[in-house]
This record gives structure tokens, sequence and C-alpha cells, in this order.
């Protein structure tokens, strides 16, 4: 899922978070969950339900950190991986980085 500036509070597993993402899969929670967990944030996440109460096969994520945004922390270039490199926008986004094309020639 794309970054998005947008700002939602939550409540997941009974605790006010801050919305990471939403309607997401089980791979990408894991990979969020990995990565904040690593930066020292406490993640919270749940299977998503319909107006009826009914389970749906995607999740929402967010952390205990109310003042958490995800697209600003990701450009100020505040998150780690496990390399110790810093997080790239094409890396929150699972994508892969070309860095051999400038960024103003990557076609969108």
């Amino acid at each position: 899922m794309a970054l998005k500036g947008k700002h939602n509070i939550a409540e997941i597993s009974t605790v006010r978070c801050t919305v990471v993402e939403s309607g997401i899969g089980r791979e990408r929670v894991e990979f969020l969950t990995d990565l904040l967990s690593y930066n020292g944030l406490e993640v919270k996440s749940e299977q998503e339900k319909d107006k009826e109460g009914n389970l749906l096969n995607t999740f929402v994520i967010g952390v205990t950190d109310i003042l958490f945004n995800p697209t600003i922390v990701v450009y100020q270039q505040k998150l780690f991986r496990k390399d110790g490199e810093v997080v790239t926008a094409a890396f929150w986004e699972q994508k892969k980085a070309d860095t051999e094309i400038p960024y103003w020639q990557v076609p969108r």
C-alpha cells in the first residue's frame, strides 16, 4: 500500500493506535510487524470485520504511539532495516528499488 499523509487513529485489540495500514494480507502484516518492532514501536494488529461482524481475510495494523505517522517517518529517514540501512519508500512498499535510474526518470 502506498504511503499516505492521512493520520488515522482507531482501537485495535482494545488499545488506541495509529493505523499504519488497513485492508492488507497476512504477509504484509508480518513484514510491517517485523520492521516496526525492530524500530522500537509496539505493534497491534487484528483481523477486520464487516458491518455484520463477520471476519474478513484482511487485517488492520497499527502502533500504540499516537503521534506516529508512517509517511513522515519514512521520508525523514527515521526507520531502519535490520541490515542498518534506512527504510526507503520503495522498501516500505516492498518494491524493488532500481538505483541505476535517477528518480525523476522512473516510470510511474
